[in-house]
């Protein structure tokens, strides 16, 4: 159970900030950046959470809220043993499994896509195609951190999975909302 007590330590103040093996790193380090856009990927799912009110897409999202935080810890773990522990939170398959049988049970009742769609289709749907989008960056940002550190690759797929699982959300909230905004290629062309 994390206990705290002071929000402020003083520690980071000169640019560096703490991994949870007690090791100290630069604030824009790659890992330390990855770690940043998963809390901001958190942080856009939250606020998607204001505009959606079906408790069925709430509970998967307040799931992931979990998760994104236990991936987080994750990658501000050092090493390249990335079997969980009661010290260390890891990514594991189970979470990646889950977050896939959701998405096929979404899809299932979406028709199959035309175009590419426009980020949008009502305020919870837009919300979610935001977060998506965050996720995405925090997926290159981790990828990027991986070229520098171990880490564990898990998290790296969990991260994949998720923009797809946040899409089709988008999806399927857009389908209540009003429907898809297809991309309409080339349409501003003449004017």
């Amino acid at each position: 159970m994390v206990k705290l007590n002071k929000i402020y330590t003083r520690t980071g103040d000169a640019g560096q900030t703490g991994l949870v093996d007690g090791s100290r790193m630069s604030k824009d380090h790659p890992r330390a950046l990855a770690i940043g856009d998963v809390d901001e990927a958190n942080s856009a799912i939250g606020v998607a959470l204001l505009y959606i009110a079906r408790a069925e897409e709430r509970a998967m999202l307040g799931a992931i809220q979990n998760e994104l935080f236990d991936l987080g810890a994750d990658l501000a773990t050092p090493g390249e043993d990335f079997t969980p522990t009661e010290m260390s939170l890891r990514v594991v398959q189970p979470q990646i499994d889950r977050l896939e049988r959701e998405i096929d049970a979404m899809n299932e009742s979406l028709e199959a896509l035309r175009s590419f769609i426009l980020p949008g289709g009502g305020a919870g749907a837009a919300h979610l195609h935001l977060a998506r989008a965050v996720v995405r960056r925090a997926e290159r940002s981790a990828v990027a951190a991986g070229r520098e550190v171990a880490l564990n690759p898990l998290a790296l797929t969990y991260l994949n999975r998720l923009s797809d699982h946040l899409f089709v959300m988008g999806r399927l909230l857009a389908k209540h909302e009003g429907g898809d905004i297809l991309w309409q290629p080339g349409s501003t062309r003449n004017g």
